[in-house]
């Protein structure tokens, strides 16, 4: 009972490590693990381990055969999780990139790490390559708390998040053929009956996964599944999916979760959402237990195996070699600039399915007496350690070296997708501003998807936003709700991350109606609440500019927009094209020569006689030449 309590409380606080400290959470969750397991031997008296997941073979937190049961359900679920974010068309242009380095920088994986553990470490080919199918993962638990401190081009953080989501369900495929090769026929072999386990394992995996998952969307879509069972039920139908297709065929239980998590994943089920973060937090728990299990299970007789310098060799080839030909290979003409590809070159962390599977199959495969895989576990778990300690720690020092580090935050997180946010967003967007609606209204979200503007279906109150590396651009923040609860935790709650140049949001009412409750994060005016500002963009669903001649001229315009209800002022761009945000506080704005106001309503009585005049000329022009 100690160890299973211990096993949670360890793990939870070294994910709040990980979150604190903004380091993948694996390699908090890894280091515990060895200091309670093998480490802990040198500091107990009588050499046991302070946390034992098996002890002769019978004995322990998960004796017998319980652990790999334990790990193989676990790892079900990760993946599960995973394909369940995956969404399709989300990719865009940098598809092809991704395509190839999911095929040929796999392939160059493969065989680069293969032949490097086999003339480094001596292996069996065998061995060699299952090693190297183990180590193909990136995944996306590793890299996403490495990208999202980094202010990134967007392409490129997507390039990564996408090649780790992506290459999991690839990597552990190629993971549990390599597996059943050394299997059948007690691995001497390459038979005929090795590829009717691979055929098998593909048609059985796709079947299951395609099959259950389709059935599962029906009964959501239909109500069959009441809404308090939905979490509990999807979990035990891929526990059971992953089960059943493992009768059928040794191992392909794993492709059947993925494939099911995948089309799950891009269905419109109602409740999606809410399945995402159960499955998320269930992923977190399995996570911080599994990996604290699996390194404490290493021996200390298994670290002293790779205790020198073969190690580091292949650590180096690995990361200095194989990495950056496989990215090389799959960019060559894909419009990607050298110093794009020598960040994704740097950045490849093995995480959650390398060591996991690597766990599994070493034990397995050692038990069995397969000579050299007493050597996959500690290897495995030293390539993943190793790899995110490097990136976790230089990552954001290589971006600035070659020059993919954004210095100019200019991104806009606006909080709402109304009419009116949709209608200035779509304003920031033609005058080439990254922008990016968050709404928790899924018809908001469409309609603005339907404008070509980015929009995430998401709430303040969840911190999905806070872990999206596509946001690594943003520095500006609009809250803009018809909800001021809603608005202020905005402020509160995303600043920091999102509103380095600038965090506003609406008045409220109460706020407008006392002028001495002006808040300094006001956006626009204070006297203008979320009610005004979308009365004026019904009636007026237009934004116009209007030059400036002189300070005097926008103070004037402010007084007239204070007056006239129908006029409100948005920004002023500047004779560079940028645009600055009117705060409440109108007198901070900086005015200059070839400066233009922007505001939204009808236009100001001036322009629109000038407007005329310049019509009036331009007929009378237009008469004297037919004259």
């Amino acid at each position: 009972m100690l160890e299973l309590a211990g096993l949670v409380i360890l793990g939870i606080l070294a994910q709040w490590v990980a979150w604190k400290t903004k380091t993948p959470a694996i390699l908090p969750l890894i280091l515990i693990g060895l200091f309670v397991g093998p480490i802990s031997t040198l500091l107990s008296g009588d050499g046991t381990k302070w946390l034992e997941p098996i002890w002769n073979g019978q004995e322990g937190v998960f004796p017998g055969e319980s652990l790999f049961y334990f790990v193989s359900l676990a790892i079900a679920v990760i993946l599960f999780e995973g394909g369940l974010t995956l969404r399709k068309g989300e990719v865009g242009n940098i598809g092809p990139v991704i395509i190839k380095l999911i095929s040929v920088g796999v392939v160059v994986t493969f065989f680069g790490a293969g032949l490097a553990a086999h003339f480094i470490y001596g292996f069996s080919w065998q061995i060699s390559f299952l090693f190297s199918s183990l180590i193909i993962v990136t995944g996306p638990t590793v890299i996403s708390p490495i990208l999202r401190n980094i202010p990134l081009k967007t392409h490129v953080s997507s390039i990564l998040k996408w090649e780790g989501i992506l290459i999991d369900p690839i990597g552990a495929l190629i993971a549990v053929l390599m597996y059943e090769f050394i299997r059948v026929e007690g691995g001497q072999d390459f038979t005929m009956t090795a590829l009717t386990e691979f055929g098998k394992i593909i048609l059985f995996g796709f079947t299951f996964g395609f099959t259950f998952a389709h059935v599962l969307a029906l009964l959501i879509k239909r109500n069959i599944i009441p809404h308090y069972l939905l979490n509990v039920f999807t979990l035990a139908t891929v526990l059971g999916v992953f089960v059943l297709a493992d009768l059928f065929a040794h191992e392909s239980g794993l492709l059947a979760v993925v494939v099911m998590g995948m089309v799950m994943g891009n269905k419109d089920l109602p409740n999606i959402k809410e399945l995402l973060y159960f499955k998320e937090s269930l992923s977190v728990l399995l996570i911080s237990i599994l990996f604290i299990l699996l390194a404490a299970n290493i021996e200390i007789e298994e670290l002293l195996l790779i205790f020198n310098w073969k190690a580091l060799i292949l650590f180096g080839t690995v990361v200095l070699l194989v990495r950056p030909l496989g990215v090389l290979l799959s960019s060559l003409g894909s419009g990607l600039r050298w110093n794009e590809i020598a960040f994704v070159s740097w950045v490849g962390p093995r995480g959650i399915v390398a060591a996991g599977i690597a766990s599994l199959f070493g034990l397995k495969l050692a038990r069995e007496g397969v000579p050299g895989a007493e050597y996959i576990t500690p290897l495995v778990f030293m390539i993943v350690l190793l790899s995110v300690l490097l990136n976790a720690t230089t990552a954001r020092m290589f971006a600035r070296a070659v020059g993919v580090f954004i210095k100019n935050s200019e991104g806009i997180l606006i909080i709402g997708a109304s009419s009116l946010s949709r209608l200035i967003a779509k304003y920031l967007q033609d005058n080439k501003r990254h922008v990016v609606l968050v709404d928790n209204n899924a018809d908001n979200i469409r309609k603005a998807k339907d404008l070509g503007l980015d929009a995430i279906e998401g709430s303040v109150y969840q911190d999905d936003l806070m872990n999206n590396i596509e946001l690594n651009d943003i520095g500006y923040l609009m809250a803009m709700t018809g909800n001021s609860d809603i608005n202020k935790t905005a402020i509160t709650k995303f600043t920091r991350q999102f509103g380095e140049k600038g965090s506003f949001r609406l008045i409220s009412s109460d706020e407008m109606n006392d002028p001495e409750t002006n808040p300094s994060e006001g956006l626009f005016s204070h006297t203008d609440d979320y009610i005004k500002l979308t009365e004026v963009a019904r009636k007026y669903p237009r934004i116009h500019e209007v030059m400036l001649n002189s300070r005097a001229h926008y103070e004037g315009l402010i007084e007239i927009s204070k007056t006239d209800p129908d006029i409100i002022p948005l920004f002023v761009k500047k004779d560079s094209g940028e645009l600055e945000i009117i705060p409440s506080h109108s007198s901070e704005v900086e005015i200059g020569n070839g400066y233009q106001l922007v505001y939204l309503g009808k236009k100001i009585q001036k322009e629109v006689e000038e407007e005329q005049e310049e019509d009036y000329e331009e007929t009378v022009e237009d008469l004297d030449k037919e004259v």
